[in-house]
């Protein structure tokens, strides 16, 4: 109705003071021999909020976080939530001048950086228009001139109120940064009222049940997905557990896990795989997991497969880009089976629609296609983002016709589950043929002596383009022939990788994602391939 104001929504922040004050004694946070309770990290957070807003901080700027997994990064996106403010966090991984377009490109004003990062603080000061202070977080050392002490603004705040911004439903509160696989990294606007449903959904359909007394153990960056979980926990009471270091040691998480009962985490296929793997897995107790969470990729079915025997019913699929910030499809625990002759294996599936949210397969006309066609994912619901800050050209094409287009390709299934075959970008067509990777990797993933394997198009004379398999072997003793002799069978020929190079590994972005962009320009690096003359 015209006329009528809207409601505002609630600040995200309050998620935190309602567990403050439900939970005040109970341990929040989890960091080697400290821990700290609801109560002293909310009030830290109001220290942090008032210093802030009198360094000028008002709401809709940004606040720019170089930092590893710790109290101040945990902290640091309530602040910046509560302000009102916008939180860009980077993975701490990323080098100086990665770290100063992010500054730069974001608009930051107060830069929270650790001071093991001094060239990424010189970096974006040197770059940054908009950076008027940076605040550092000392663990060694002396701060710099020019430079405020984190400690010591908290210290100069204590005893500030709780005082949330009032905001509405479309105000952003994260730069959610896409890691950039194709040109720079481009952020991803999340809302006060996207996230409150990403909140509730997750929560939903990822973790059911958990409450204060659960644990959740992060084992990668705060900056990205494992983010967006601690949110998930920190709404129901249940502690985060963070490792000791910036380093994923498998035998350190499963002591981990043992110590402090943890009943779930948010990872990746590959780390999943690593972990699983590892010989601490039989030496630890952990049958306190209950949810052990994937995503960023389809984990291979032998990895699968293995991560269930080891680990019980306990593997929950999800799949999401950022920018819907991992809403699209589910596969929960009862629709995984290590048994491949199991209906409810769903062996390939990256599960059914997030509740709340649209899965649809289209054409590139933007029309649905039949049942088992493969077009491009998109989806539609309260958790697609609100744009790319600064970038509306990027924003309209991500958009177009009322779907969020995820740019990877799938097809939904008569049930409706969803079943990824590749990425747009990575499908190739040789002699006329569209062939999906992916499909390929899953088989060759299934012969025993293949750890890993990346497949993916190269130009060619005669069919246009033809498939490479870089692969890194159990055995040293494996062969191309023998491989091809696996895919005879169970691949259709036109698909079979006419180029096989073995690694000792695959290089991986800083989510764990094998990074084909890499591989690619390593391939022609090692003179493994040979790029056609130009014509």
């Amino acid at each position: 109705m015209s006329g009528v104001p809207s409601a505002q929504v609630m600040n995200l922040s309050a998620l935190l003071a309602q567990t403050a004050t439900l939970y005040p004694d109970l341990p929040g946070l989890i960091q080697g021999e400290r821990q700290w309770t609801w109560r002293e990290i909310n009030a830290r957070v109001d220290a942090l909020v008032q210093a802030l807003r009198a360094l000028g901080m008002q709401p809709g700027d940004k606040l720019l976080v170089q930092s590893r997994n710790g109290l101040p990064m945990f902290e640091s996106c309530w602040a910046a939530f509560r302000l009102g403010a916008i939180w860009v966090p980077t993975n701490f991984r990323l080098t100086p001048p990665e770290v100063a377009y992010l500054g730069s490109a974001s608009q930051a004003s107060v830069m929270l950086c650790e001071d093991v990062f001094p060239e990424h603080i010189d970096a974006v000061r040197a770059e940054s228009k908009h950076l008027q202070h940076v605040v550092v977080i000392r663990s060694s050392g002396q701060t710099r001139a020019g430079e405020l002490d984190y400690e010591e603004l908290l210290a100069q705040n204590t005893g500030a109120p709780t005082d949330m911004a009032t905001v509405g439903f479309d105000q952003v509160l994260w730069y959610f940064y896409t890691s950039g696989t194709t040109g720079r990294p481009k952020a991803g606007m999340l809302t006060h009222g996207q996230l409150a449903f990403v909140v509730t959904n997750h929560l939903a359909d990822l973790i059911p049940g958990t409450r204060e007394s659960d644990r959740s153990l992060a084992v990668a960056p705060l900056s990205h997905g494992a983010g967006i979980h601690a949110l998930l926990n920190v709404a129901r009471g249940a502690a985060t557990v963070l490792l000791p270091s910036e380093r994923m040691d498998p035998a350190e998480v499963w002591r981990l896990v043992e110590q402090h009962r943890v009943s779930n985490l948010f990872t990746v296929p590959t780390i999943v795989k690593l972990l699983v793997e590892h010989p601490a897995v039989d030496q630890h107790d952990h049958s306190s997991l209950r949810y052990v969470i994937y995503a960023g990729a389809p984990m291979y079915r032998a990895d699968q497969k293995l991560a269930l025997q080891k680990l019980g019913p306990v593997l929950v699929q999800y799949f999401g880009l950022g920018e819907v910030t991992g809403c699209i499809t589910v596969l929960p625990a009862h629709m995984h089976s290590a048994d491949d002759a199991d209906p409810n294996a769903n062996i390939g599936a990256c599960g059914r629609p997030r509740t709340g949210m649209e899965v649809a397969i289209l054409d590139a006309q933007m029309r649905p296609v039949a049942t088992g066609t493969v077009g491009e994912i998109c989806c539609r619901g309260p958790a697609v983002f609100a744009g790319y800050f600064n970038n509306p050209e990027a924003s309209t094409q991500a958009l177009r016709g009322g779907w969020f287009h995820t740019g990877d390709l799938g097809r939904l299934d008569e049930r409706g589950l969803l079943y990824i075959t590749g990425r747009e970008s990575d499908m190739y067509i040789s002699g006329g043929s569209n062939v999906y990777p992916r499909e390929v990797e899953e088989v060759l993933l299934s012969h025993p002596a293949v750890a890993e394997v990346a497949v993916l198009g190269v130009p060619d004379a005669k069919w246009g383009e033809v498939g490479v398999a870089v692969v890194v072997s159990r055995d040293p003793a494996l062969t191309a022939e023998a491989l091809l002799q696996h895919l005879d069978g169970r691949c259709a020929k036109y698909r079979w990788p006419r180029h096989i190079f073995f690694w000792n590994t695959l290089p991986k972005s800083g989510y764990g994602k094998i990074t084909k962009k890499d591989i690619r320009q390593m391939l022609y690096e090692r003179g493994d391939m040979q790029p056609l003359p130009a014509h």
